[in-house]
This record gives structure tokens, C-alpha cells and sequence, in this order.
């Protein structure tokens, strides 16, 4: 890595976290109350490690050879790492124990197959449930009104313990329909911390990218997701 290329990471988190506090303070929140997550799809482990190094605790991994690819190089004794992207049933035992969380869990079957493979691993893993905020047909996720039973249904499962939520709104022209996305999000959050009676850990909505994360944490993220802003434009191969 570039010393130049080091700099802009760190300039780039500077302005992250003061978008951060500028965001919480205008919703009367504790910035220190969101967690900022660095979505590493693609960014090489030498930049993720240059993150790591000026403080990122939180890695987002969207694809499961990806993760296995780098996850050696990866200086991780301070750091956790996420499963973000969707995720097929039949690779959760090549990933178990690498993540802290999966919060792409969509479907009775994932769930089931995480809490299968890390109790054959001997623990627990968190989950969040991916909702489908906007109802888009090219997305995966739980629908909102499916949401309640969903977490009924998974909620308890061996192996498994729900965390929240996460979700991804639809592309939109103005940041205003996006907060309005975002609240939805946020009152089914909510709704499920109200229903949780057996005092549960119910504390994580990741919501919120680089375009659109200020708005999110208005609305209650707790995680936010973020490549571009922290790694610059992403360069596929």
C-alpha cells in the first residue's frame, strides 16, 4: 500500500465520522451509539488492514470465496467480520468459524442450516434478519409483514441467536424516500423489541450505505454499511 493510499482512507474516515456525529446529534443520539462497519467486497486485505489499523472494529464480507481468499491476511485480533451478502445454504459450513454474525438470513432453511453447523462447531452465532423493505422482486429477504412470524419462527432455534434486523432500501431520486424506507425499518425494530419476553438481545439494525447512511442513522441504525466512502469507487475485475 501507498502511503498516498493509506492517507485517503484515514481522510475518508475522518469525514465518515464526523457524517456520523452531525447525524446523531440532529436525531438526539449518542454517535457512539453507531457502529460503522467497512463493506470490503472487492478491497484488497492490505487496504482492509490500513482501515483496521486507523480503527475499524467491524468488516462486512458479501461473498463466501471472497472471505475465505483473504480472510489469512486479514489482522483480525481486534477486528470481527460479518457476512453481509446472500448466502446459500450449503456454504455456511465453509464460513462458520470466520464470521461473528450473519445478517443476511432470509429463509427457514438458512437459518436452520447456521444453527446446525454452529452447534456442530460448538457455539452460537448472532443473526439478523434481512427484511425486503421495499418489496422488490429482484431482492431477497423477508418480506415486512412476514417479518413478526419469521422471527417467531427462527427465534430460539439451537445454535442461532437473533440479533434485529438489516435491509437494503430500493434505489430512490431523493434521500427523503429513502429515510421513509428507513423509519419502516426502524418500527419493525422496534415492534420486535417490544414482543421480545425472554429479555433477549434485541439491539442491531444494520441499515444505511455510502449513499445514504446519514439518513439511516436518523432514523435508528445502529450498523451502518460502508465501501465506497471508506475504500473509494470499487473496481471489479
Amino acid at each position: 500500500m501507498t502511503t498516498s493510499r493509506f492517507s485517503d482512507i484515514g481522510e475518508n474516515l475522518k469525514g465518515i465520522r464526523h457524517n456520523i456525529e452531525e447525524a446523531a446529534a440532529a436525531a438526539n443520539r449518542d454517535p457512539a451509539a453507531v457502529t460503522m462497519m467497512a463493506v470490503t467486497k472487492t478491497v484488497s486485505a492490505e487496504d482492509v488492514n490500513a482501515a483496521i489499523r486507523q480503527g475499524v472494529t467491524v468488516l462486512g464480507e458479501n461473498r463466501a470465496q471472497e472471505l475465505l481468499g483473504k480472510y489469512d491476511a486479514y489482522e483480525r485480533e481486534n477486528c470481527e467480520i460479518h457476512f453481509i451478502g446472500h448466502l446459500q445454504s450449503n456454504k455456511v459450513r465453509q464460513i462458520i468459524n470466520k464470521v461473528s454474525m450473519i445478517q443476511s438470513v432470509d429463509s427457514l432453511k438458512l437459518a436452520s442450516e447456521i444453527g446446525r453447523q454452529a452447534v456442530a462447531a460448538g457455539g452460537v452465532l448472532d443473526v439478523l434478519i434481512e427484511v425486503n423493505i421495499g418489496g422488490e422482486a429482484s431482492k431477497s429477504g423477508v418480506l415486512p409483514a412476514a417479518v413478526p412470524d419469521f422471527a417467531m419462527e427462527i427465534d430460539g432455534l439451537e445454535g442461532l441467536r437473533l440479533r434485529g434486523l438489516m435491509t437494503i432500501p430500493p434505489i430512490c431520486d431523493k434521500i427523503e424516500e429513502s429515510e421513509r424506507y428507513f423509519e419502516r425499518a426502524r418500527k419493525l425494530f422496534v415492534d420486535m423489541k417490544d414482543k421480545n419476553r425472554d429479555n433477549r438481545a434485541i439491539d442491531i439494525l444494520s441499515m444505511g450505505m455510502s449513499g445514504d447512511y446519514p439518513a439511516a442513522i436518523r432514523q435508528g441504525a445502529t450498523l451502518i454499511r460502508l465501501g465506497t466512502a471508506l475504500f473509494g469507487a470499487r473496481h471489479y475485475i
